[in-house]
């Protein structure tokens, strides 16, 4: 390991790596006069760039000959904060969010809320010159993991090989009733009409086909806890899919049946895992199931 402190002394240090390791642990290992608790809180508030991104993951893998800057300041001030998302991870090419309900993933409208103007003005608050570029959507009401890129040609690579680079996306839900089946598949053609509502077909009706993998995590006699796993990405797949098993999404106002124990739509996107369009690292980000989903299951 090698140490300099230079350019505003006492406010930084800067490392180089000389043994590959996960990030959280060479910190731990390397990183003096900082404790444990200090050192993760730094990470957490993005106090940690390697080769000048910022990482906040503490299992991001390190290489020999890596630069690694640590803030020794009690104050992050680029640190993001937003009622309405997280900032997951983020480097030069990308950033992940856990975006929360009533927010949509891009504009529709000049003032409508949405999560690409909360990134955009908070890359220009740190002086990043970049802008988020939406590569997939999560409706208003749904929470959970998004991948936005921050320019054009990382935005075109995930785009275009979004099915190959995408290897494990997965959603949680409750669902109305108690689930027959412990796992199993169901697909369809899917096809929207004019007023937006997407129809399920069990033969081709010139939509697009749609598989959705689940498997049931908990139940009681009124509700049941599902992961969905996707196979294809199709518009309100997860909804109409569940509608078609008799079991709609809890709070879903266009394909459920009115039951709304939590006064949400209760479908969450936690895991979200990919490999990088850049470095081709195999990114794997998972959320917390909401509380107030396991609370129903008490």
């Amino acid at each position: 390991m090698i140490r300099n402190n230079y350019n505003r002394p006492g406010e930084y240090d800067y490392y180089v790596v000389e043994h590959k390791g996960m990030l959280l642990e060479w910190l731990l290992e390397n990183v003096k006069g900082m404790s444990k608790s200090k050192i993760k809180s730094t990470l957490q508030g993005r106090g940690i760039k390697v080769e000048k991104k910022i990482v906040t993951r503490f299992d991001y893998p390190l290489t020999e000959g890596m630069k690694i800057t640590v803030s020794k300041t009690k104050q992050n001030n680029n640190t993001f904060k937003s009622r309405y998302l997280k900032i997951v991870y983020e480097d030069q090419y990308l950033v992940v969010i856990e975006k929360n309900i009533g927010i949509l993933s891009m504009a529709a409208g000049h003032s409508s809320l949405n999560v690409k103007t909360v990134l955009d003005d908070y890359f220009k608050r740190s002086n990043q010159k970049c802008s988020a570029h939406i590569v997939h959507r999560l409706d208003r009401d749904t929470s959970g993991l998004m991948i936005y890129a921050k320019d054009k040609e990382t935005e075109m690579l995930l785009e275009e090989d979004w099915h190959n680079i995408v290897f494990d996306r997965r959603y949680v839900a409750v669902v109305s009733g108690e689930m027959e089946q412990n796992e199993g598949t169901i697909a369809s053609w899917l096809k929207d009409n004019s007023a937006y509502v997407t129809y399920s077909s069990p033969v081709d009706n010139g939509g697009k086909y749609a598989v959705t993998h689940f498997h049931v995590l908990d139940r009681t006699t009124d509700h049941s806890l599902v992961e969905y796993k996707l196979e294809t990405g199709r518009k309100n797949q997860i909804r109409v899919h569940s509608a078609d098993m008799g079991h709609p999404v809890c709070g879903d106002i266009k394909y459920g049946n009115g039951d709304n124990p939590i006064k949400r739509l209760c479908l969450h996107a936690y895991v979200l895992s990919f490999y990088h369009p850049v470095t081709h690292e195999p990114m794997n980000f998972e959320t917390p199931i909401p509380p107030h989903f396991r609370h129903i299951f008490k």
